[in-house]
């Protein structure tokens, strides 16, 4: 975990090559080449770019009007700026959103009932954005008719598909957790699909600034809160491995995640003997689960797995929190649940913060006639 803390910003992770470097092939240039995590974007002076998917698969990116030059045989090739799209994810909505392109998003695979953002429900409401099925029961032939020029995708197995129908796809995930440089960074890889670099600058600029003022806040303190964060289901176990954003931008506040030396997928299965280990010394514990999927309360976590009930946060006076849909599905709001989670941690060091994306679960659930209190500081 250190050896992730001494990168100033997290952000030079980049290899940034210079304007007009000397690598080239015949007429073409390479102005810059951007290392985002296990995602890559190549830049070339005659306006294409070449991008490495989370899958590693190249694609071709070329300005509408001209031809892919030569030296790409075999390369899909997608026309930028990208026009329609299918995403499979809140997650890619959500960069979709902070890069200013909302309005091209034409599918999902997320039925309404499980979305909270105005933009998509009006849509839907509207005929603009379409549920085009589950992941693995695609409606193909109304996900073709509605003219998508790019799918968003993290599920392999739907390319052939797509491939046989014309229709260009990402993959937007990769087999290990994002890290902390790269669930920020994931912006500048969408950006030249839609000619917004400058907005995923600025996007970057203001994450960089608030975890800079986060990190100095926490810098120092004597407490150092243990933290988990998973969940205990009917029959499998799963946590943030300590290589995903969470761990580290809970060691970037000066907290121990207990799962630190877990290495591997965002949600990666473990035994339950280790989940309750940790558990025994947690300080605070967040439950994958929203109040829509049962997390109202303590008790309410408890019932849903009485094995839960051994973890020290799930004891008197313990701590844990919920997120809110909001959490999940606007993530565009990237430094705004930093600091949520910071205040969690730290709420000493932040004693005015309200906390918007996060739920403090009761001990019980509140009576049927009570509204359920939108947040308790701590």
């Amino acid at each position: 975990m250190k050896n992730w803390m001494v990168i100033p910003f997290l952000l030079v992770i980049a290899v940034i090559s210079p304007l007009g470097c000397s690598e080239k092939d015949g007429s073409r240039e390479t102005m810059f080449f951007l290392d985002i995590g296990q995602f890559s974007v190549e830049s070339y002076q005659d306006g294409t770019t070449l991008i490495k998917d989370g899958a590693g698969r190249s694609i071709l990116l070329v300005p509408r009007g001209k031809q892919a030059p030569p030296g790409f045989e075999g390369i899909p090739v997608v026309y930028t700026p990208v026009k329609k799209v299918v995403a499979f994810r809140y997650f890619d909505v959500s960069v979709l959103k902070a890069l200013g392109v909302l309005d091209t998003l034409v599918g999902v695979t997320i039925p309404k009932k499980d979305w909270c953002l105005p933009e998509i429900l009006n849509g839907m409401d509207e005929g603009r954005i379409v549920y085009v099925g589950r992941p693995d029961a695609l409606d193909f032939e109304l996900l073709k008719k509605q003219g998508p020029e790019l799918v968003l995708t993290w599920d392999l197995s739907v390319i052939p598909m797509l491939d046989e129908l014309g229709i260009p796809s990402v993959v937007t995930t990769t087999p290990v957790a994002m890290c902390l440089s790269t669930r920020m960074r994931f912006v500048e890889f969408m950006a030249p699909f839609f000619n917004k670099q400058k907005e995923a600058k600025a996007f970057l600029d203001r994450i960089d600034k608030a975890l800079s003022k986060i990190r100095d806040t926490t810098q120092g303190v004597l407490t150092r809160p243990k933290v988990m964060w998973g969940d205990i289901y009917e029959k499998r176990v799963f946590v943030e491995p300590g290589n995903s954003w969470i761990a580290q931008l809970v060691a970037l506040v000066n907290s121990d995640y207990l799962f630190k030396d877990i290495y591997g997928a965002s949600c990666i299965e473990i035994n339950l003997e280790r989940f309750l280990y940790s558990g025994k010394d947690a300080d605070i514990y967040f439950t994958y689960r929203t109040p829509q999927t049962g997390a109202t309360s303590q008790e309410a976590l408890r019932q849903l797995n009485p094995l839960i009930s051994n973890i020290k946060p799930l004891g008197p006076g313990g701590r844990v929190y919920c997120p809110r849909p909001e959490a999940i599905q606007e993530q565009d709001r990237l430094d705004e649940i930093f600091l949520d989670i910071a205040a969690i941690l730290h709420p000493d060091l932040f004693p005015d913060h309200e906390i918007e994306f996060f739920m403090k679960l009761p001990d019980h659930d509140p009576d049927t006639n009570e509204k359920l209190p939108l947040e308790e500081k701590r």
